[in-house]
């Protein structure tokens, strides 16, 4: 019995996260596939292993006298095995290589590599490697991250709105449950809105009115509803709700974590999770009222997903109100070309019509570019878009 070799602990062999720009690709490959080997070693990545070559395995080799006995070389395997059980259950190395890989995602345009597909494939077994700290085989099964936002809200009386979220970590097996971490669109345009509340609810809240109803689509961890919830009571929005919605049982689980931990001692928060399937939706209550605000951050994964939320967007929002999308433009990897779907699915003729015969359509886009240290490092910029009835 053979192991693939002995996996260095990550406090001694990760490079410090703040000097990405400066290592190579090699010694970047290297660092992730020591993690891959101690935390997953059973579903090693195909694109980084081909890209590493046997001479740069992390593993000291062990030296064979050739007068060892059979049984010595057994319990030598056993010592072998026992350790790296054990690193592998630290929970301080544990943590610390969770804090690198998160780290290292959120940086990853700072690497030096040849090109895109290169740092594509880096993020992607980083990710992998994070999403294997959730695995069901796990008896401690990893929390997630808590993560603390701050944004300065323009109004009368400047505040600060304050929101702190879990982070669950992916489970690695179910692509839909991207909703279980905050992504860099949700941050980008829960910052626009604090800080233009004009813009996207007019002068005065106009566009609003007293008591609205406003949803999100694709609410993930809900970080766009709990600034919104929190957010509208200082600009004197009266009595407003907000809906949180998705569709995975397991992000809507975190949802409501996030709502409750938001909102400790209200006896009816204003932020409210709620299920709603983009393809076939149900509009029961909170969702049978029209709303004046729709939001939606970064929900764009499938070529379907822009059809099946134009349709929804179109069964809740008021004939005078406004859907703001944002979208990830990401130029490489599985989501090449995503957001093209978007103009699509408003141009193809099919837009649902209102009542009065107006279609919903994308009255205005705008081009974001992305900013330092906000999203993953496969993200280029993003798309802006107000639509609504015309």
């Amino acid at each position: 019995m053979s192991l693939p070799g002995q996996c260095l602990p990550p406090t001694s062999s990760l490079p410090p996260a703040r000097s990405l720009g400066a290592l190579t690709e090699e010694q970047i490959s290297s660092a992730l596939r020591n993690l891959t080997l101690l935390y997953c070693p059973l579903r090693l990545p195909p694109t980084l292993q081909s890209h590493l070559e046997p001479k740069h395995l992390l593993h000291v080799p062990q030296i064979d006298s050739g007068y060892a006995s059979h049984n010595e070389e057994d319990d030598d395997d056993d010592d072998a095995e026992d350790a790296l059980a054990a690193l592998r259950a630290d929970p301080f190395e544990r943590n610390f290589a969770v804090r690198w890989l998160t780290a290292f995602i959120a940086r990853a345009d700072e690497l030096q590599v040849d090109s895109d597909d290169t740092r594509s494939r880096l993020i992607d077994a980083a990710a992998a490697v994070l999403a294997s700290f959730n695995d069901p085989v796990e008896e401690d099964e990893e929390e997630g991250t808590t993560r603390d936002f701050s944004f300065a809200l323009s109004a009368s009386a400047p505040a600060t709105v304050e929101v702190r979220l879990n982070d669950a970590p992916l489970s690695g097996t179910d692509h839909t449950d991207v909703g279980l971490q905050s992504w860099g669109a949700s941050i980008i345009l829960s910052g626009l809105m604090c800080a233009a509340p004009a813009r996207f609810f007019g002068r005065d809240q106009r566009v609003l009115g007293a008591a609205p109803t406003v949803v999100e689509l694709g609410a993930g961890t809900g970080l766009v509803s709990l600034v919104l919830g929190k957010a509208l009571p200082l600009l004197a929005v009266p009595d407003p709700r907000v809906v949180a919605t998705d569709y995975h049982p397991a992000v809507l689980a975190n949802l409501r974590a996030n709502v409750a931990a938001n909102f400790p001692a209200a006896a009816r928060p204003p932020v409210e999770a709620c299920l709603l399937d983009w393809e076939a939706p149900r509009w029961e209550a909170p969702l049978h009222v029209p709303s004046q605000l729709l939001v939606a951050a970064d929900v764009i994964y499938a070529r379907e997903h822009a059809v099946w939320l134009r349709d929804c967007a179109a069964g809740l929002l008021a004939p005078d109100g406004v859907f703001w999308l944002i979208a990830t433009v990401r130029p490489t990897g599985r989501f090449e070309g995503i957001t093209d779907t978007v103009e699509a699915a408003f141009a193809d003729g099919r837009a649902p019509k209102s009542k009065d015969g107006r279609a919903l359509a994308i009255l205005e886009m705008e081009k974001l570019e992305k900013r330092a240290g906000v999203g993953r490092g496969d993200e280029s910029g993003y798309k802006l878009y107000r639509i609504g009835w015309a």
